[in-house]
């Protein structure tokens, strides 16, 4: 196995537990894809927390494992996860996990709207869909995901199961699916005052154009 890129998704399951958008137990799986590869390096230990190097298999983009250990449990979900990279030339990452408060969302079959502003920022701007239930694994569970995602919206909502989000670097896939949770974590507190309002479509935009204007600034340096 290559070390670099099994370096790289030991780091991106340590952000993603740091970060906290992840169940308790840790349930998820994690790959990362390189530009022109046919393959990807794949979680296939049962928890995300204190992954090691034993627990990530080579998957070639066909789903076959070519180095390392792939439970069939693990293996049924390896299908949407290349479904992202072959529908998707510029993911370089894909992260499922059952994160609390989004994975509510998904249980309850309820799309998360753009609440705050970091969703507009990160992509999010038409809020998270939700992709219909089926089975895990099934042809059918990867179909209903390929028709939930919007085009160039890095997350999806799993009915009754969890959160898929995806992007071009592990970075920046750990940082939305840590907004993702944010949002609904959010929205959910604001029952209690009311409920949520989504922000207007107008400013979703503008709020995407002003993280914009912030990147190409630059950092000031005294």
């Amino acid at each position: 196995m290559d070390h670099d890129l099994v370096d790289r998704v030991v780091a991106t399951a340590v952000a993603v537990v740091a970060g906290g958008a992840i169940s308790s137990n840790g349930h998820g799986n994690i790959s990362i894809h390189e530009p022109g590869s046919d393959e990807i390096y794949f979680t296939a230990a049962p928890s995300l927390k204190s992954l090691s190097a034993s627990g990530i298999a080579r998957v070639g983009l066909d789903g076959s494992l070519r180095e390392g250990e792939l439970p069939p449990i693990n293996g049924a979900v390896v299908a949407m996860h290349t479904a992202m990279y072959a529908d998707r030339e510029d993911v370089g990452c894909v992260i499922h996990t059952h994160s609390p408060f989004a994975t509510a969302y998904a249980v309850a079959n309820r799309r998360i709207d753009c609440w705050i502003e970091a969703l507009a920022m990160f992509g999010l701007a038409e809020g998270v869909p939700v992709a219909r239930y089926a089975p895990r694994g099934s042809d059918e569970a990867v179909a209903n995901i390929r028709d939930a995602v919007l085009p160039g919206n890095p997350a999806v909502l799993l009915a009754n199961h969890g959160v898929l989000v995806f992007h071009r670097t592990p970075e920046l896939a750990v940082l939305v699916g840590g907004v993702v949770e944010e949002a609904a974590q959010a929205s959910l507190n604001a029952g209690l005052v009311g409920g949520p309002v989504p922000i207007p479509p107008e400013m979703r935009a503008a709020a995407l154009q002003r993280a914009m204007a912030f990147a190409d600034a630059g950092t000031q340096t005294v």
